[in-house]
């Protein structure tokens, strides 16, 4: 097993991840999804309605409700948050940092965007140009 794939498996260990499903609940029952995929992806698959975007490298900065930087939508350490990345890999990876901040409820989606759209979730189209060839 390489390191990342122990590093990988001890973060998620310590999550109760969802599923697309389950996700959404979340987000209906006014928790936050967040996604830290970059703009690329955002611009080329689409997002999901509702989600607050934070790209990876500011999420714990904007997340943090004791912080100077965080998001209006960092209302404190009980919220519900489920991160979302483009596969559920590095989005699992990120919720773990947030529970070293003290957000004990964040967790991450199986599957990541991917899964959300292949369940037949919402998405907001895309802004990329269609490829064409």
């Amino acid at each position: 097993m390489s390191a990342i794939d122990t590093l990988l498996a001890q973060a998620r260990s310590r999550l109760q991840r969802l599923d697309p499903a389950q996700a959404a609940a979340v987000q209906r029952a006014g928790g936050l999804l967040v996604d830290i995929r970059y703009a690329a992806l955002r611009a080329r698959d689409g997002t999901i309605p509702g989600a607050l975007i934070v790209e990876r490298n500011e999420l714990e900065w904007r997340l943090d409700p004791t912080g100077d930087h965080r998001a209006p939508e960092a209302t404190g350490h009980d919220l519900h948050t489920v991160v979302v990345c483009n596969e559920g890999y590095a989005s699992s990876l990120a919720a773990a940092s947030l529970h070293q901040l003290g957000l004990h409820r964040a967790t991450d989606l199986i599957g990541g965007f991917q899964a959300w759209r292949a369940a037949g979730l919402p998405v907001t189209p895309g802004t990329a140009p269609p490829a064409t060839g």
